[in-house]
Order: structure tokens, then C-alpha cells, then sequence
């Protein structure tokens, strides 16, 4: 089973669970045990996940940390937890001071749904301030879940999550001044944007302006390119259905017009069909296709608007009405062709369809 999927069936079970969750011990076993073991770890091993691992630091004794993950016997990660209700963005001066005595170079806070992974890529064996990386449970993205691959059991590669910590870092960082941009333009965004193209000068005033003019740039471009995906997407959606469509409508075997022929008892059924449907339609909007399965009487020659088909393929002869609709066909066995006058009600309902 996919890493992807283990995570959408955790975060079922954390929906389902975390009303009756009410202790930090509950949250460990219910949530981040699981989480654990999904990323490939035997957590009934107390030599691979330790549980109430002990970091001594200093004169301080006896201090733990919630898990110690070792990998070949070297610590690669260590996880603090906090009960669900608890923000797994606070609390991390533990974590902080158990990262130094543990030698792993990866440390996770989580309330058991949010968890954000730290490292030391701004000083050497002292944990950043900020997370490098965050996955959450209850809004999984796909390249979130394809980072968190590079810390399952079986993909583990230090130097190369360390390699893209720092690119994640700063990604991050960069993004959310972008995001503050857009909601609030800096005086020195303005004045870089305006500046390219306003030779006058930037009065108190003006910068009011072109803050504003700013902000609403910024946000009528991305919606913009927002809207352009959306219908470039429902386009293809489209062209899938109709090609869905005319897969349904068309058989490949009934379009090889060179094995296909069509009878004069087929054509003679046809003419019956015809006098029935004249009544209500002019003659001309009725049409038929002889396919290699059937022989299809049409309203305006339009595949979905089928008014009775002819099954005159086998020893015995059947006609198909669509009274209940053009998806609920009806085959009934024919002794002969007078018999098609029977289902005049039939196909004058039909026709009542479209």
C-alpha cells in the first residue's frame, strides 16, 4: 500500500477519533504511534523506536524525549508530542534542548495531526527556530507526502533530506513574504514595481495610491492564472467526456462499415417505423445506421436520440424500444414484420422522450 493512501486512511481514523481523545498519552497511541509505523518503523522494536528515550542535559536528569527512532543503531529522529488540541507550532523549547544530547539531526513536534520537522542547517547541533518542513494530517498535498517519503525506513537518505532541508527552508520563507506582499505591499515592493515604469517622484501620496493599485495587481494576476488553470482543466474534463461519449454511442466494431450490411427486411422494418413516426415527425427528421450489432432508427440521425433498434443478426428477430428512456432498451421477440405496428404507443412515447 502506498504511503499516500496509509496517510488518507490515518487521517479517517483521526476524524473519527479525536473527540474521545482527551489525554497526550491517548493522542501518542491513537495518532503518532501510526504515523510512526507508516513511515516503516517497528514500533514493537525497542531497539528501532524507543519509547521514553532518556536526554540527560547537563545537571538536569532523568529528562525524556516521547521517541527515539534509530536506524542501523545510529538516532536519526526524535519526536515530542503534545495532546491534538494543543498547537503543534509552540512548546518546542524541549524539543530544542533534547536535540544537542540526542545526536539524531532531525527532530518532530506533532499534536498528532500537524507535525513539523526541524534540523540545524543554521547552526551546528542547536535545532532551528523554524521548521523546515510541515505535513498535516487533515490537508495532505502531494508534494508534502512526496518530502515525507524521504523519511521512511526504506528511503532514508541523510545527506540528500539534508540537501533539500535548506531549499524547503527558504522556499518557505520566501513564500510567506510573497503572501505578505500580496495582502499588504511593502514600500520597497511599490517602489521596485512603480519605479520601472513612474519617473516622477514617490510622494506620500502617491505611495498611498500605488500600494493600493499594488495590492489589487498582485491579486487580480493570480487570480488570473488561477481561473486560466480551472478552465484549462474543466476544458480537458470536457474533451474526456465527449470522447467518453462517443466511445458509448460508437462501438469501434460498429463503425467497420466494410462488415456491415444492411438487409431488405432490415430496410422494409425501417419503412414500418417510418409510417409509425410520420404521425408526430416529419419523415425526413427520421433516419437509421445499420451497425454490426443492430439497426439503429434515429431521431435526426443522432446516436443519442435512439427511437427503436432492429436485432436481425440471429435466428430469432427482436425489436428494442426506449419508452423508458434511451439508457433502459427493451427487447421484444418478433414473429414478423407486421408485428412492429404493435409497439406504435411505444415509439410515439419515445419520440415524447426528446
Amino acid at each position: 500500500m502506498d504511503l499516500k493512501l496509509k496517510l488518507e486512511q490515518l487521517h479517517q481514523k483521526v476524524v473519527g477519533l479525536k473527540d474521545q481523545i482527551n489525554t497526550e498519552e491517548a493522542t501518542k497511541n491513537a495518532f503518532v504511534m501510526p504515523f510512526i509505523q507508516i513511515l516503516g518503523y517497528d514500533i514493537f522494536n525497542p531497539t528501532e523506536v524507543i519509547p521514553e528515550h532518556t536526554c540527560d542535559i547537563g545537571t538536569k536528569k532523568g529528562e525524556k524525549v516521547d521517541y527515539l527512532i534509530r536506524k542501523n543503531d545510529d538516532p536519526i529522529l526524535i519526536i515530542e508530542c503534545k495532546h491534538w488540541k494543543e498547537s503543534a507550532d509552540a512548546h518546542n523549547s524541549q524539543l530544542h534542548r533534547y536535540y544537542h544530547v540526542s545526536k539524531s539531526r532531525f527532530g518532530i513536534l506533532t499534536n498528532g495531526i500537524v507535525y513539523n520537522f526541524y534540523t540545524d542547517l543554521e547552526k551546528p547541533n542547536i535545532m532551528d527556530e523554524k521548521p523546515f518542513f510541515t505535513i498535516n494530517i487533515e490537508d495532505l498535498k502531494d508534494s508534502s507526502i512526496k518530502i515525507l517519503e524521504s523519511f521512511t525506513k526504506s528511503d532514508y537518505n541523510l545527506e540528500s533530506i539534508l540537501d533539500s532541508a535548506e531549499a524547503l527552508k527558504y522556499i518557505k520563507a520566501i513564500r510567506k513574504e510573497f503572501e505578505k506582499e500580496i495582502e499588504n505591499p511593502s514600500d520597497e515592493m511599490v517602489k521596485l514595481l512603480v519605479g520601472r515604469f513612474f519617473e516622477k517622484p514617490m510622494t506620500a501620496s502617491r505611495m498611498v495610491s500605488f500600494k493600493e493599485y499594488t495590492k489589487k495587481a498582485l491579486t487580480l494576476s493570480i487570480n488570473e492564472s488561477i481561473s486560466f488553470r480551472l478552465k484549462s482543466a474543466l476544458s480537458i474534463n470536457e474533451q474526456i467526456e465527449k470522447q467518453e461519449e462517443a466511445v458509448k454511442t460508437n462501438p469501434i466494431d460498429e463503425n467497420n462499415d466494410s462488415k456491415i450490411v444492411t438487409t431488405e427486411e432490415e430496410l422494409e422494418a425501417f419503412q414500418i417505423a417510418k409510417a409509425i413516426l410520420r404521425e408526430k415527425v416529419p419523415s425526413d427528421r427520421i433516419a437509421y445506421r445499420d451497425t454490426l450489432s443492430y439497426f439503429g432508427v434515429l431521431l435526426d440521425d443522432n446516436n443519442r436520440k435512439p427511437l427503436c433498434r432492429f436485432h436481425f443478426n440471429t435466428a430469432n428477430k427482436y425489436i428494442e424500444t426506449f419508452h423508458n428512456g434511451k439508457d433502459a432498451g427493451e427487447k421484444v421477440l418478433l414473429n414478423n414484420l407486421d408485428e412492429i405496428y404493435n409497439f406504435k404507443e411505444q415509439l410515439i412515447k419515445t419520440l415524447d422522450n426528446y
